[in-house]
Order: C-alpha cells, then sequence, then structure tokens
C-alpha cells in the first residue's frame, strides 16, 4: 500500500489568504534580478490574524515566507458578542486613512476588499469600514492591522482601569 494515498488531512489551525503576489526586480551588473513578494494575512476567524510579506525567488516560497512571518505577528482582537468590534477607530497610516465602525446584528462586513480579508479572517462579523486616501492594498492592510492592535490596546487599558461595561 501506497503510504502516499493513506495520509489524513489535518485541518488547519488558520485560515491563510493572498492579498496580492507581485513579481519584482532589481537592476544588477548581470542583469535583472527577479523576485516575488506575498502579502498574506492569516486568521482563526475567532478573533485571531496576523499580516505579513514574504519575499523570495519563487511564488511558492515567499507565501510560505509570509505564512510563517504572519504567524509570529498574530494579535488576539476584542469582539463584542464574538461578532463586532469594540469600539470605532480612526486611523491614518501613510496615506492610507481608515474608520471601522462596530455594526447592529445582521449588519455583515461592510468593507473595501483587502480591509473586508483581514476583518473577516480575524472574525469580526458585523462592521462597516471606509478606507480613504490609497487604493495600495499594503497600505490598507496595514493600516487595518493597526486598527485592530489600537483597539486592542484600547481595550485593554479600559479593562486595567476598570472602566470596562
Amino acid at each position: 500500500m501506497d503510504k502516499r494515498y493513506n495520509r489524513r488531512k489535518e485541518p488547519k489551525e488558520f485560515d491563510e489568504k493572498g492579498i496580492r503576489i507581485s513579481r519584482v526586480s532589481k537592476k544588477t551588473k548581470g542583469g535583472n534580478q527577479a523576485s516575488f513578494t506575498a502579502l498574506i494575512v492569516i486568521g482563526d476567524r475567532k478573533g485571531r490574524v496576523g499580516v505579513a510579506l514574504g519575499k523570495a525567488k519563487d511564488v511558492l516560497s515567499a507565501i510560505k515566507k509570509g505564512v510563517r512571518k504572519a504567524k509570529k505577528q498574530l494579535i488576539t482582537i476584542p469582539l463584542v458578542d464574538g461578532r463586532t468590534g469594540a469600539h470605532d477607530v480612526n486611523i491614518k497610516y501613510g496615506a492610507a486613512r481608515l474608520m471601522i465602525k462596530p455594526a447592529p446584528l445582521g449588519t455583515g462586513v461592510i468593507a473595501g476588499g483587502s480591509v473586508r480579508s483581514v476583518l473577516e479572517l480575524a472574525g469580526v462579523k458585523d462592521v462597516v469600514a471606509k478606507t480613504l486616501g490609497t487604493n495600495n492594498k499594503l497600505t490598507n492592510v496595514s493600516a487595518t492591522f493597526n486598527a485592530l492592535k489600537l483597539m486592542k490596546k484600547t481595550v485593554d487599558t479600559k479593562t486595567a482601569l476598570g472602566q470596562n461595561k
């Protein structure tokens, strides 16, 4: 019996999503040197999410590096009733301005492409988000990740001060 066909698929701990895979090159004395970058978001859809940029000579290695780096960058975000954000967040990151607001039950994720991916993998089910200023996916994903970190920091501070409801 061949061992290849007898393997069981183990359920993955995190869902992964490639936001952008780019072919980049640099000029060297010997000519152009091509490589790839992969913007990866991972999450368990239960409040944990990570974002990273993997770079390598081939696409598969870049994706693997991105996943490995994203696992090191994991944060746990505060979810109210396991479905929405704790409070409004307005953040500026580079040219991107991002607004994230909690929404009532049944609203769904109302957000643009790359922001939607991060919020869905984080496990947010009801939220309204708007990006302004840039369409750059890397900048918008980083802004979203920083907004979630800021939300976590604010909730942790309020909990430490005993101000949480």
